[in-house]
């Protein structure tokens, strides 16, 4: 379940144990969440609501804010803007995350060298009403077949991630 740090990451960096994504949703409690996030979490940055030009403004602030707490700043898709990371797109030299639901994408993202997936949806969540959910069980069965770290996303906030007794753990409602 645990498997080494492929080359990407940066010497000394560590993979955080907890992550707020953001959106549309909690777009206006932003910098609220990241100051209350313990010192070196993370941050998937996606606000793919926002065009282009406001998207990349919207980042750069974001990613001084996460610096100024020591967060690590990931940016969703393969856009080149400076980041620690890329969610969904591998960049070269920068800490890899990929998204997974099942075995089949967890076996993709094992190829792709991921260096950490995001596992979804372990509880019933707000981003996806009605979708099927895998369950503290499920979730351990596929977490188990992953050569990268595994971080529990779907439905997460304190309380599920204690019931999960998981140590990798990623929010939007239940971090904002």
């Amino acid at each position: 379940m645990i498997g080494a740090y492929s080359h990407p990451m940066r010497p000394r960096q560590t993979l955080p144990a907890l992550w707020l994504l953001s959106d549309a949703r909690n777009d206006a409690v932003l910098e609220q969440a990241l100051a209350k996030l313990p010192r070196g979490s993370g941050l998937v940055f996606r606000h793919y609501h926002l065009p282009p030009e406001e998207r990349r403004a919207r980042f750069a602030k974001v990613r001084r804010l996460c610096r100024a707490h020591g967060h690590v700043a990931v940016l969703a898709g393969a856009t080149r803007w400076p980041a620690d990371g890329h969610y969904g797109a591998r960049m070269p030299g920068r800490l890899y995350l990929a998204t997974v639901h099942s075995a089949r994408e967890i076996a993709r993202a094992n190829l792709a060298g991921a260096d950490a997936v995001l596992l979804s949806p372990v509880f019933p969540t707000r981003s996806h009403p009605g979708a099927a959910t895998l369950g503290p069980v499920r979730f351990r069965l596929l977490a188990r077949l992953s050569c990268a770290p595994v971080i529990a996303l779907g439905g997460m906030d304190p309380r599920g991630a204690r019931a999960l007794r998981w140590p990798r753990w990623a929010a939007i409602d239940g971090l904002s």
